[in-house]
């Protein structure tokens, strides 16, 4: 495993507790607000934070024809995915929510073979496999939960937030080879700015100045600075190691999620819940560890 391999590793699991800590954080504040209308913040604040450096960096010019290809990936990676997941959080905890993301990484799996970006091992594979039987436990558990009079919606909301985000992070390696990480990560997410201005506009957002609590604005501003910092290491990370291994550290954000949902909004800790934590833990280790020696004894090349 090379050092640039080893330092997306470490990236991506960032990412992986930076998207826990914000589902939570939504969670924390989505009574206060509509769903398009905090993503709306959430990435006019993220992109505030990634100026400054984009206006100190070396910039490549876009070429023309990939202008509304990435403008795109943008509105799709933080627009739509995340209204989404916004939506969904009306409706079910943050932990349910965060374990049924943590799928990005086997739409990103399937994504990437048929489209012939990478290889499937048989370590990636079971894996991948063994966190959705994680996220199988807990969607068994709601088969049970009377408590919910909405139904599956937002459980389908979540599964297609994971699915355009496990296309995006297929998506945007080609790109990632021709421009600097902090110049596709400022484009993708100016984009989608545009994108959720419209989207928060229908919602009435503009109408008068948000109302949120002391603690929402707190949990407003945590979500938009991490999710800036973390949206620029998730696309580095995209850019040195394959979209598999980088997407399954989002195993990691339902175990962050029980974690501080328990502590912050004191959501209930299941038996099921902890069974599938332990499945996406399994998974973690099997597609990202079981093929270290075989690497290693590759010369220590990576997937990327």
């Amino acid at each position: 495993m090379t050092t640039k391999t080893s330092l997306a590793s470490v990236a991506a699991a960032v990412v992986g507790i930076q998207v826990g800590s914000a589902i939570v954080a939504t969670r924390f504040v989505i009574d206060q607000t509509q769903p398009g209308s905090l993503a709306l913040l959430r990435y006019s604040i993220g992109a505030i934070c990634l100026l400054p450096p984009l206006l100190a960096s070396v910039r490549i010019p876009f070429a023309k024809k990939d202008l509304l290809p990435l403008s795109l990936l943008g509105i799709t990676q933080f627009g739509i995915v995340v209204a989404f997941l916004n939506y969904a959080l009306q409706f079910m905890p943050s932990a349910r929510a965060a374990l049924i993301f943590a799928s990005v990484p086997l739409q990103a799996m399937v994504i990437a073979a048929l489209l012939g970006h990478e290889r499937l091992t048989f370590a990636k594979s079971l894996g991948v496999l063994i966190t959705i039987i994680g996220i199988g436990f807990v969607l068994g558990e709601r088969v049970f939960d009377k408590g919910i009079s909405q139904g599956w919606i937002g459980e389908i909301a979540v599964f297609a937030s994971a699915l355009g985000a496990g296309a995006c992070s297929v998506l945007y390696r080609p790109y990632l080879i021709r421009y600097p990480t902090l110049q596709i990560s400022s484009l993708a997410m100016f984009a989608a700015v545009i994108f959720l201005a419209f989207l928060a506009a229908s919602e009435g957002f503009f109408n008068s100045l948000p109302h949120f609590n002391l603690g929402g604005w707190f949990a407003v501003f945590f979500i938009g600075i991490s999710s800036g910092i973390g949206y620029y290491l998730w696309l580095w990370a995209l850019n040195n190691t394959s979209p598999t291994k980088v997407t399954i550290f989002l195993a990691l954000s339902p175990i962050t999620a029980v974690g501080l949902g328990a502590l912050l909004l004191g959501e209930p800790i299941t038996v099921t819940l902890l069974v599938g934590i332990m499945c996406v833990i399994l998974g973690l280790a099997a597609a990202h560890l079981a093929d270290f020696p075989k690497r290693r004894g590759l010369g220590g090349q990576g997937d990327g």
